[in-house]
C-alpha cells in the first residue's frame, strides 16, 4: 500500500521544466562516459570512445573493453596487450590521455559481435566503466549514433548543427528528450526559452543561415542528457540531430558566480576565465539576448561608444582570470552577461547582473571642469567597510585603466595621497593639461580582488584669448615722447592672472584657480618698470649734483671767475642781499635784456683767455659792476628767473 501511496503522489507532482525533471549527480554512479548505442554492419566497422577523468591515476590505469555475460564481464581487448582470441586481427584499443578517451576500433563485423560490452578503466567490474550496446545489421542504412559530448562541470557546452540549405529558412530549435518528446528549451522565431536556461543558452547563426550556434554555460549535473538540434518542428518535420551530452566534475575547474547584485549608482566586478598561454585568443565581454549577444568590450581595445568610461577589462595571469567593472549602474542594466573566447570555449562563462536600490560606499563629485593650468583635486571617499582596502585612483582607457595608486607618492605628473583620518582619496593635478581630460576612476582591492569603483569625468578647456600657456613679458619700444595710459582695464580673463596698472603690457598666466599663479606674473611685470624709475633718478641726481657744483660760478662781462659767493659774504653792504634766492642751475650775464640760462662749455672758456683787460681800472670796473648785480638780484626777490634787469651800458656809474 505504502509503495502505490507513493506512486500516486508522484503522478499528481505537475511536470517541471527540462532541467528539474532530470536524473540528479547521485544518480551518476561512474564517471566514464562512452555512447549507449553502436551501429554496424556485417562486414564493416564500428568505433568506440570512452571518456574518462582527467586525472594523474586515470591516464596511467589500464583501459579495457569486456563482454557481458550473465554477471560476468570477459576481457576482449585492453591496454595491457590482450586480445580475445575471436576478435584477434581485428581489434586495436588506443589511449589518447591528452585527449581524455580511449577509443574501440573494430573490423570485418559479423552478427555475433552484437552484444552488451563495457568500457572501463582499472579492473574490469570496478565501476569505473559504461554500458555500451553494439547493434550489427544485415544491409544498410544504420540509424545515425548520437553526437557525445563530456562537459566539465560549471563550464560551457558549445555545439554546431548543420542541416543543409534546404532549411535554411526553416525554425532552428534545441530541446531535451523527455522519454518519446522532446521539451523546447531555445528557437530563434518563437521567442522560446525555457526558464531554467534563460540567460545560459545562446542560439545563434554560425557562419550561414542553415547552420547554428549553440552555447550553454553553467553546466549542472542536471544538464545530463539526450538533446536534439534541429530545423522544423521535431516528431512533424525537418530534420534533427541526437545530442549526448555527460556532465563530470573536474576538481581543477574553477567555478565562477552565477549572479552578481550591487547598487544603484555603484559599479559591479565580473570574472571571466581565460588561459594565459593562449595570447592570441580574442576575449569578450557581452550582454546576452536570446539569439545573439550584443558585444560591449574586448581585449583589443574595443569598446561600444554607449559604454566608454564605464567598463574596463583587466587581465590576471597569476590566476587565470579576467576581471571585468562595469559601474555608473542604473536598472537598466539589470540582465545576463557572457565572457566569450574564440578558443577554450569550455572556459566562456555567463553571469546575471541584479541592481539594487542602495547607497554607493564609494562617494564623490562624479563630473569635475577646469581650465588649462589650473590646479585640480579629484576627491574620492570611502566608508569604514573599506577601510583595510587598498584604494587607488587609475585613468581609463579603451584597453584598461592605468593605475596611480594611493600609496605611491613620490610619481611625477598626477599625484594620489590617502588620509585615512577622513577617509578620502585624493588625485592632485598641479597643472592640468587639455590630454589629463578624460575618465578617471576611484577603486579599492582586497587580497588583489578588484572591488567597487566610481568613475569621474574631468573636462579641461582651453583658456581665455589673451592667455597664453607660459607667463611672458611683451617689449614696447616707444617714443620719448610717448604718452602711457593712467588705467588699463583688466576687462574678463582666466583665474590667476596678473593685470598690469603701468603702460608696460603683460601676457596672461595660464589660466589658474590658486592666487599663487598671478603674483609669479607681477613682478615679471613690475620689475623692469622699478628698473627704469631707478635709471631715470639716477641720472636726475647726476645732473643735479653737477649743476649744484657750477652754481656758484659768475660770470662779468667777457670774464668769468671761480670766485665763490660765499666769499663776499662779509661785505656789509650786501650782507643781507647775498642770501636771495638765486636759481642753482643758472648763471647770470650783465649787458643783456634778461637772464639767458647758459652752459660751461669749452668756447666760453676761450673767451675768458682772448680777454685782454688787464688794467687796475678795468678791474675795478668790473668789481663794481658785479656788486651793483648783485643788488639788483637780490631786491628781484624770490622771482628770481621770471625777473629781468633792465641794465643798459649808458646807466652804469663808476
Amino acid at each position: 500500500m505504502a509503495l502505490l501511496a507513493l506512486i500516486f503522489l508522484l503522478a499528481l507532482l505537475p511536470a517541471g521544466s527540462a532541467k528539474s525533471r532530470h536524473l540528479p549527480k547521485a544518480t551518476i554512479l561512474s564517471p566514464v562516459f562512452g555512447p549507449r548505442q553502436v551501429y554496424g554492419v556485417v562486414g564493416g566497422s564500428a568505433t568506440v570512445t570512452c571518456f574518462y577523468p582527467p586525472t594523474s591515476v586515470n591516464r596511467h590505469d589500464r583501459k579495457y573493453w569486456c563482454r557481458q555475460s550473465g554477471r560476468s564481464c570477459g576481457t576482449v581487448a585492453s591496454t595491457n596487450g590482450y586480445v580475445s582470441s575471436s576478435f584477434k586481427g581485428r581489434i586495436s584499443l588506443t589511449d589518447y590521455p591528452e585527449a581524455e578517451n580511449f577509443q574501440i576500433n573494430i573490423s570485418s563485423l559479423a552478427s555475433t559481435d552484437a552484444g552488451t560490452y563495457l568500457c572501463g578503466v582499472g579492473d574490469n567490474g570496478r565501476g569505473l566503466s559504461y554500458k555500451v550496446t553494439l547493434s550489427v545489421s544485415q544491409d544498410p542504412p544504420v540509424p545515425e549514433a548520437a553526437e557525445l559530448f563530456y562537459v566539465k562541470l560549471h563550464s560551457t557546452w558549445t555545439v554546431i548543427c548543420s542541416f543543409g540549405s534546404e532549411f535554411s529558412t526553416w525554425r532552428k530549435y534545441l530541446c531535451k528528450m523527455e522519454g518519446e518528446d522532446c521539451h523546447d528549451i531555445i528557437d530563434n522565431q518563437n521567442g522560446v526559452i525555457d526558464e531554467d536556461f534563460k540567460g545560459r543558452v545562446l542560439l545563434s547563426y554560425e557562419l550561414s543561415a542553415d547552420s547554428v550556434n549553440i552555447m550553454m554555460t553553467q553546466m549542472d549535473w542536471e544538464d545530463s542528457g539526450l538533446y536534439r538540434c534541429g530545423a522544423g518542428e521535431y516528431g512533424k518535420n525537418g530534420k534533427s540531430k541526437e545530442l549526448d551530452v555527460f556532465i563530470y566534475e573536474d576538481k581543477n575547474f574553477p567555478q565562477m558566480k552565477t549572479t552578481v547584485t550591487a547598487k544603484t549608482g555603484s559599479s559591479a566586478t565580473f570574472e571571466c576565465l581565460y588561459e594565459p598561454l593562449k595570447k592570441s585568443s580574442t576575449r569578450i565581454w557581452a550582454k546576452w539576448e536570446a539569439n545573439r549577444y550584443n558585444w560591449i568590450i574586448d581585449n583589443t581595445g574595443n569598446v561600444r561608444p554607449q559604454y566608454r568610461g564605464r567598463v574596463a577589462m583587466f587581465e590576471n595571469p597569476d590566476n587565470r582570470t579576467v576581471t571585468v567593472i562595469l559601474n555608473q549602474l542604473s536598472e537598466a542594466d539589470n540582465a545576463y552577461y557572457w565572457c566569450i573566447t574564440n578558443e577554450a570555449k569550455d572556459q566562456q562563462s555567463s553571469a546575471e547582473l541584479k541592481v539594487i536600490e542602495g547607497k554607493p560606499q564609494l562617494t564623490g563629485e562624479k563630473e569635475v571642469e577646469a581650465q588649462v593650468g589650473s590646479r585640480v583635486n579629484l576627491t574620492c571617499t570611502y566608508t569604514c567597510a573599506y577601510y583595510s582596502y587598498e584604494k587607488y585612483w587609475c585613468k581609463w582607457s579603451p584597453s584598461g585603466c592605468s593605475m596611480l595608486p594611493a600609496s605611491d607618492l613620490s610619481q611625477l605628473g598626477p599625484q594620489a595621497s590617502c588620509s585615512t583620518s577622513n577617509r578620502t582619496v585624493i588625485l592632485s593635478f598641479d597643472s592640468v593639461t587639455e590630454e589629463d581630460a578624460g575618465w578617471y576612476w576611484c577603486g579599492v582591492k582586497n587580497n588583489g580582488l578588484f572591488g567597487e569603483t566610481m568613475a569621474v569625468q574631468l573636462s579641461v578647456t582651453a583658456a581665455g584669448r589673451d592667455a597664453k600657456h607660459d607667463p611672458e613679458l611683451l617689449d614696447v619700444d616707444a617714443p620719448s615722447h610717448a604718452e602711457f595710459p593712467n588705467h588699463v582695464e583688466p576687462g574678463p580673463g582666466p583665474r590667476g592672472g596678473a593685470y598690469s596698472e603701468s603702460g608696460v603690457r603683460s601676457g596672461a598666466a595660464p589660466a589658474s584657480s590658486d592666487q599663487g599663479h598671478g603674483s609669479n606674473t607681477l613682478p615679471l611685470v613690475l620689475g623692469p618698470v622699478a628698473a627704469l624709475l631707478l635709471i631715470i633718478v639716477t641720472a636726475f641726481a647726476i645732473v643735479k649734483y653737477r649743476q649744484m657744483k657750477r652754481s656758484d660760478l659768475v660770470s662779468i662781462g667777457s670774464y668769468r671767475t671761480n670766485i665763490s659767493m660765499s666769499d663776499f659774504e662779509s661785505v656789509k653792504d650786501y650782507s643781507a642781499s647775498n642770501s636771495a634766492c638765486v636759481k642753482e642751475s643758472q648763471e647770470t650775464a650783465i649787458g643783456g635784456d634778461e637772464f639767458i640760462t647758459t652752459k660751461d662749455t669749452p668756447e666760453s672758456a676761450a673767451e675768458v683767455k682772448k680777454a685782454k683787460r688787464s688794467s687796475k681800472e678795468d678791474a675795478d670796473l668790473a668789481y663794481s659792476t658785479f656788486l651793483l648785480t648783485s643788488g639788483s638780484i637780490a631786491q628781484g626777490g624770490p622771482g628770481g628767473d621770471s625777473t629781468a634787469l633792465d641794465v643798459s651800458p649808458s646807466q652804469e656809474q663808476v
